[in-house]
């Protein structure tokens, strides 16, 4: 499969990005969260104005993954301090997962920056999810409830990876 990546830069790139959110959060999240949960937390955090404010004013980095010139895949990072980094987002259509896109859009950022440590935050239900990031080397840094507002929480893990070499 040849996967080709590419930094999200132009207006048309952020309405692909937030339709694939879409379809990627429908397909996967009603099970695990709700029907609810997913239309409130997809219009907080995939609306095009959403995702100016995280590129333009949260200085969020988005990196998608293209197959056949689709969008397939993104992962969205931003440091956190001196040699810190979180991982915001990171999905992959579901219809093509356990290809080896999910592993190369994280390395991605691990090749591009130097890093003490790199956290992220993922659904302790999600366990495809969760059982990737153990095989990619992260751990489990704390158990964490996080009010989103409407009366939803987001019931996550912080998950942490440690550069040894840095």
């Amino acid at each position: 499969m040849n996967i080709t990546f590419k930094e999200l830069n132009s207006e048309k790139e952020l309405k692909e990005l937030s339709l694939l959110a879409h379809r990627i959060w429908n397909d996967h999240y009603p099970s695990i969260i709700g029907q609810k949960q997913v239309d409130y937390m997809l219009e907080m955090m995939y609306s095009i104005e959403s995702l100016k404010e995280q590129i333009y004013n949260n200085d969020n980095i988005f990196v998608c993954a293209y197959y056949r010139d689709e969008m397939v895949g993104f992962i969205s990072y931003s440091s956190s301090g001196e040699l810190d980094y979180t991982i915001h987002k990171l999905y992959v259509n579901t219809k093509i997962h356990r290809k080896g896109i999910g592993r190369e859009l994280v390395r991605q950022v691990f090749d591009k920056v130097k890093y003490k440590t790199i956290r992220l935050t993922v659904n302790r239900k999600n366990f495809k999810a969760v059982n990737f990031y153990f095989r990619i080397g992260f751990i489990i840094e704390e158990v964490k409830d996080i009010d989103i507002g409407n009366g939803f929480f987001m019931n996550d893990f912080v998950m942490l990876k440690v550069n040894p070499d840095a």
